[in-house]
C-alpha cells in the first residue's frame, strides 16, 4: 500500500502524488538493516572460539591494586626470579615407599622438564614423614594452556609411575586447570542449552515454526555483534573477561533479545489486526515499543554500570561488558526484528496469521469495552478481573507470603567458599589437596608471604614463628640451592652441608621475602584466620610488611566483594528509582515498583539459603552472590513491572485508573509471562556449568524472575495499584486529572 498525499487542481479536483523517499525507504531500509547485521553476526561468530585468547580466570589478576596480595602478587617474582605458576605433585603410596619405589618417582619427575609449558627448575621429591608420600613442585608457564599442561604432566605420571601409585596435580596450577576445564562448556553446552529452552518456550507459546526461528536469530546476532566489540576491547587492555562473565554475558543477551523481541513481536501482532498494511503495522508497533524497550534496557544498563564503582575488578569489569551485550540486545530487537517481520509480514506467525479486524469482524481493541477485552484475553482477562474485585486482600496477603519467604535470608551463608570448593563435582586438583593434607602440612605449596623491610627481617621472622600455625618459615635467598633458607629462631640457617655459612637474603629495593608454610589448607577457614592475624600482629609491631599468597588473596577478594556489595546495591536503588519516575512521570508509582521488586529480590534470596543449605548441600557462598542476584533481579525484575506500568499508563490515558490497570494486566499478560519464562530458562541454564558461584546466581535469578512474572507483576502490583488508586501517579497529570 503507497503512501501518497492529495494536491488540488485549479478545475477543483485532486491528483496523487506519491511519496517516493517513504516508498524507498521501505524497500531498501528493512533489507539493508538485515544485510548489516548479518554481516556483523558473521565476522562475530567465529570470536566464541577465541574468548580464552583475552581472558583469564586468575583471581589476583581481578583484585584492587591497593589490596596487600595485589602487591605482593607484583612483587614476589623479583625475589623468586620467575612469575611461574606452581603445581603440586602429590604421590602416594598404600604401603612404605623404599628406594626402588623413590628412583622410579624421581626419573618419572624428571621426564616431566621435556613437556611443553613445564618448567625445568622441578623440585626433588620430598617424602612424607609417614613414608607413603611425596611431594614435588613443578613451575608452569603462566602463558600456557594450564588445563592441557596440566593433563599432559597426570598423563606422563601415569605412565611412567608403578600401578601402585596415585599420582595428583594440585596447588594453583591444578586449581586453575579445573576452573579452565569447568568453563570450556560456555561456548558450546551452555549456549546449546539456553538456545533450545528458548526455542521450545516461544514453540509453545507462539505455536508458530518460523517466529520461534526469527527471534532466536535477532538473539544470536546481537551476542555475536556484542561479542566482536568485548573481544576487541579485551584484546586492546580496555576491558577485562573471565569465564564467569563471559557464562552471563551469553546469557544476558540472549534472554534480554528475547524478552524484547517478544513485547515487540506482541505488539506488531496487534498492530496487523488494526493495519492492512505492515508497514503501518510497524510503524504503530515501533512507537509502542520504543519506549518500554528503552526504559528497560536502559535501567538495565543503568544498574550493570552501577559496578564500576566496585573496587573488585571481576565486578566492575562485568559492568561495562554486561552493559554492551544489553545494548546490542536493544538494538536488534528494534531494528533487525522490526525489518525482518516486515518483510515477512503475516506469514511469520503461520498458521495462526493476525487478520485485520475488518475481516475478522471484530472491533479494534482500543474501541472495545472492558468486558469484550478482558473476554478477549482468556484467562489473563480472568486474572485481571479477579485482581480488580479484591485488589486489597489479595496484595496484603501476597505481600505476607512474600514476606516469610524472606525469613530464610539469614541462613545464606555468603563470607565465601573454599577454592576446591568452586568446582561442583569431580576435581582432580581437590583430591590432590586432600592426599596432600593427609601426608604433609596442608598449606604446602601455597605459603603465606610476606615482604617486609631488610632491617624488619627477623622481626618479622619472630611473629611467623610464634604462630602455632605456622609449620615452618623460610626466605628467599639465591645463594640457597632451592632458592629459599629456613629460618628458625635462632635465625637464618644454612642450606647445604653441616659447616656451611648462612646464606644471605635476596633484598630488592630494601625489602625481603619471607614463606610460612601453613598447617591448614590455603583455602580453609582455619587458614584465614591465621593470615589474618599475622597481618594484624605485624601491624601492631609497627612494620610496614605486605602479606599476601592463595589465602590472602582470597580473604582480600572477601573483603572487596562485601564492601561492593554495601556500595552497590543502594547506588543501583537509587538510580532505578530516577529511571522509573522518569518514565512514568510520578513519584508515588516508582516507589511501589521499587519496593515490591525488593520484596521479589528478598523473598528469592530467602528461599534460595534454604534450597543451597538444606537440598543442594552447598558449602556457602560467595559474598558476590547477593551483589549479582540483586543487579540482576532488581535491572531484570523491573522490567516486567514497566512492561506493564508503561501500557497501564497508555491504558488510563484513555479509561481511567481502574479499566487501565485491568486492561494493562489483561493485554500483556501472557507477553509478559512468555519473556519471564524464557528468561527464567535462560539463566537456569547457567546450572549446567559445574561451577559454584554460577549454579547459585542461575538458581537465584531464575526463581526471582517466575516470582515477578507470576506473583509480583500479576498479582502484587496490579492489586497495589487499584487500591492506591489515582494517587499512584502523583503528582503527573494523571493524578490531577481527578478519575480512577
Amino acid at each position: 500500500m503507497e503512501s501518497s498525499t492529495h494536491d488540488a487542481r485549479p478545475d477543483g479536483h485532486t491528483h496523487r502524488r506519491r511519496r517516493r523517499l517513504p516508498r524507498l525507504l521501505r524497500l531498501v531500509l528493512p533489507p539493508l538493516l538485515i544485510l548489516v547485521w548479518l554481516l556483523g553476526a558473521a565476522v562475530g561468530g567465529p570470536y566464541f572460539g577465541r574468548v580464552d585468547e583475552v581472558s583469564s580466570n586468575d583471581a589476583a589478576a581481578y583484585l584492587p591494586d591497593s589490596a596487600e596480595a595485589t602487591e605482593v602478587s607484583h612483587l614476589a617474582p623479583e625475589f623468586t626470579g620467575s612469575d611461574a605458576i606452581p603445581a603440586i605433585i602429590v604421590i602416594t603410596s598404600p604401603e612404605q615407599i623404599d628406594e626402588d619405589t623413590t628412583a622410579q618417582i624421581t626419573d618419572a619427575l624428571e621426564d616431566l622438564s621435556s613437556l611443553e609449558g613445564v618448567g625445568s627448575e622441578i623440585s626433588p621429591a620430598l617424602p612424607s614423614e609417614d613414608g607413603l608420600a611425596v611431594q614435588a613442585f613443578v613451575p608452569l608457564d603462566p602463558d600456557a594452556d594450564l588445563g592441557a599442561v596440566t593433563a599432559d604432566v597426570a598423563d606422563t605420571l601415569d605412565a611412567d609411575l608403578p600401578d601402585s601409585l596415585d599420582a595428583h596435580v594440585t596447588g594453583p596450577a591444578g586449581f586453575s586447570a579445573d576452573l579452565g576445564e569447568a568453563f570450556a562448556g560456555i561456548d558450546g553446552l551452555l549456549l546449546g542449552v539456553a538456545l533450545s529452552a528458548v526455542f521450545v518456550i516461544l514453540v509453545l507459546v507462539h505455536r508458530s515454526p518460523l517466529l520461534p526461528l526469527i527471534v532466536l536469530a535477532t538473539a544470536m546476532s546481537a551476542l555475536c555483534v556484542a561479542l566482536l566489540a568485548i573481544w576487541h576491547l579485551a584484546d586492546a587492555g580496555v576491558l577485562l573477561l573471565s569465564g564467569q562473565t563471559q557464562g552471563i554475558l551469553f546469557i544476558l543477551v540472549i534472554g534480554a533479545a528475547t524478552d524484547y523481541s517478544l513485547l515487540y513481536v506482541a505488539r506488531y501482532r496487534d498492530e496487523l489486526r488494526s493495519h492492512r498494511d505492515r508497514a503501518e503495522a510497524t510503524r504503530a508497533a515501533l512507537r509502542g515499543t520504543i519506549e518500554p524497550v528503552l526504559a528497560s534496557g536502559g535501567t538495565v544498563i543503568a544498574g550493570l554500570l552501577c559496578l564500576l564503582l566496585s573496587d573488585l575488578r571481576s565486578n566492575s569489569a562485568l559492568g561495562p561488558v554486561a552493559a554492551l551485550g544489553i545494548l546490542s540486545a536493544m538494538l536488534a530487537a528494534l531494528t533487525l526484528l522490526p525489518a525482518a517481520l516486515l518483510l515477512c509480514g503475516r506469514v511469520a506467525f503461520w498458521p495462526r496469521r493476525p487478520l485485520p479486524h475488518d475481516e475478522a469482524g471484530t472491533a479494534p481493541q482500543s474501541e472495545a469495552d472492558e468486558d469484550t477485552v478482558l473476554a478477549a484475553h482468556g484467562a489473563w482477562g480472568r486474572v485481571a478481573a479477579a485482581v480488580r474485585r479484591r485488589p486489597r486482600p489479595l496484595w496484603i496477603l501476597t505481600a505476607l507470603v512474600l514476606g516469610a519467604a524472606c525469613l530464610g535470608l539469614p541462613q545464606l551463608e555468603a563470607s565465601g567458599v573454599a577454592q576446591s570448593d568452586l568446582v561442583l563435582g569431580e576435581s582432580s586438583a581437590r583430591d590432590g589437596q586432600v592426599a596432600l593434607g593427609e601426608h604433609f602440612p596442608a598449606g604446602a605449596g601455597s605459603p603465606v608471604q610476606v615482604i617486609t623491610d631488610q632491617d624488619d627481617l627477623d622481626a618479622a621472622a619472630a611473629v611467623l614463628l610464634a604462630d602455632d600455625d605456622i609449620d615452618a618459615v623460610t626466605v628467599s635467598a639465591e645463594d640457597a640451592p632451592s632458592g629459599s633458607a629456613a629460618v628458625t629462631e635462632d635465625g637464618v640457617q644454612a642450606a647445604g652441608p653441616p659447616g656451611t655459612p648462612a646464606p644471605e637474603p635476596t633484598v630488592v629495593d630494601g625489602q625481603v621475602l619471607l614463606q610460612g608454610t601453613l598447617a591448614d589448607a590455603p583455602d580453609s577457614a582455619a587458614a584465614e584466620r591465621t593470615v589474618r592475624s599475622l597481618r594484624a600482629e605485624l601491624a601492631a609491631d609497627g612494620s610496614q610488611a605486605l602479606v599476601g599468597g592463595v589465602t590472602a588473596t582470597a580473604i582480600d577478594t572477601n573483603d572487596a566483594s562485601v564492601h561492593d556489595r554495601n556500595l552497590i546495591i543502594p547506588v543501583v536503588l537509587a538510580v532505578i528509582l530516577a529511571i522509573l519516575m522518569a518514565l512514568l512521570r510520578a513519584v508515588l508509582a516508582p516507589v511501589l515498583l521499587i519496593a515490591t521488586t525488593v520484596l521479589s529480590f528478598g523473598s528469592a534470596l530467602g528461599i534460595s539459603a534454604l534450597v543451597f543449605d538444606h537440598v543442594l548441600d552447598f558449602p556457602g557462598a560467595d559474598p558476590a552472590v547477593p551483589l549479582y542476584g540483586f543487579v540482576f533481579l532488581v535491572a531484570l525484575g523491573i522490567d516486567y513491572n514497566i512492561f506493564l506500568m508503561t501500557r497501564v499508563r497508555e491504558e488510563t490515558l484513555r479509561h481511567g485508573t481502574a479499566e487501565g490497570v485491568t486492561r494493562g494486566l489483561a493485554v500483556t499478560g501472557g507477553v509478559i509471562t512468555s519473556a519471564g519464562l524464557v528468561l527464567a530458562a535462560t539463566f537456569a541454564a547457567l546450572g549446567v556449568i559445574p561451577i559454584l558461584f554460577l549454579a547459585q546466581i542461575a538458581f537465584i535469578v531464575a526463581l526471582g524472575v517466575l516470582l515477578d512474572t507470576f506473583v509480583v507483576r500479576t498479582l502484587l502490583v496490579p492489586a497495589l495499584v487499584l487500591d492506591v488508586g489515582r494517587s499512584v501517579w502523583w503528582p503527573s497529570r494523571l493524578w490531577r486529572r481527578g478519575a480512577d
